[in-house]
């Protein structure tokens, strides 16, 4: 019968092997469960349920891009002999979690005030969205932020604090600074639809491509411009 310790240093040696196949499992339930309610109509959840609903969608939009940063630091974590408990990763996870938990609670609000439908009725309004969308892709907030979710070794390595303490405050501070990247991004369901299962997933590309894919900050400077282009023909054509 194996020791403990035999186990721990088992579990240990599998961490990022198993952080990341937990995190693909996560992404995929998620995605499933958008499919079964991509298309809903017209209705008005109770809150709970939208809170939920946005949960789901930032877990399956925002973890993939989110991944590295998580694997590179239990590789990190091993790489520097850290004792503690092997769930630390998890802690980091926890953490990143419940920055977008705070935003996905912000959202459902502010769906209820602005788009009971599920989607922006009003083409000004929606205009408008697209516009301010787009010239905050251009700004050096954004700018500043893509460059920490572009960058999971400097991140780490300016930021590192041992311990689960240490691992919690990384997965909060990198949640921020991925809000800070990608909230008016997030806004754009409120324009092609909540539940539009076809655009969840083309956001989740623009997504993807600023944060993983080699200058693809400027991808994403062009997906402002073209969000700021299409923000004009709503408004004035």
């Amino acid at each position: 019968m194996s020791s403990a310790p035999d186990l721990t240093s088992r579990l240990l040696r599998h961490e990022r092997l198993i952080v990341g196949a937990s995190i693909a499992l996560l992404v995929a339930l998620s995605w499933w469960f958008l499919m079964r309610g991509a298309g809903m109509g017209a209705m008005q959840p109770p809150l709970n349920a939208l809170i939920g609903m946005w949960s789901l969608i930032m877990v399956a939009m925002m973890l993939p891009s989110a991944a590295p940063a998580m694997l590179l630091y239990a590789r990190v974590r091993d790489q520097r002999g850290a004792g503690g408990p092997v769930v630390q990763p998890w802690i980091f996870l926890a953490g990143y979690l419940a920055v977008w938990l705070l935003f996905s609670i912000i959202a459902a609000a502010t769906q209820r005030l602005i788009a009971p439908e599920m989607l922006l009725l009003d083409r000004r309004v929606a205009g408008a969205v697209l516009i301010a969308a787009g010239l905050y892709q251009l700004s050096p907030l954004k700018r500043a932020c893509l460059n920490q979710c572009r960058s999971p070794a400097e991140f780490l390595s300016r930021n590192w604090r041992p311990g689960a303490a240490g691992a919690m405050r990384l997965g909060i501070l990198h949640g921020t600074y991925c809000v800070g990247c990608c909230w008016t991004l997030m806004a754009l369901l409120f324009v092609g639809g909540v539940m539009n299962f076809a655009w969840i997933a083309a956001l989740t590309v623009i997504v993807g491509i600023e944060k993983l894919v080699p200058r693809g900050d400027l991808i994403g400077r062009a997906a402002g411009v073209a969000l700021i282009a299409w923000g004009a023909v709503r408004l004035f054509v």
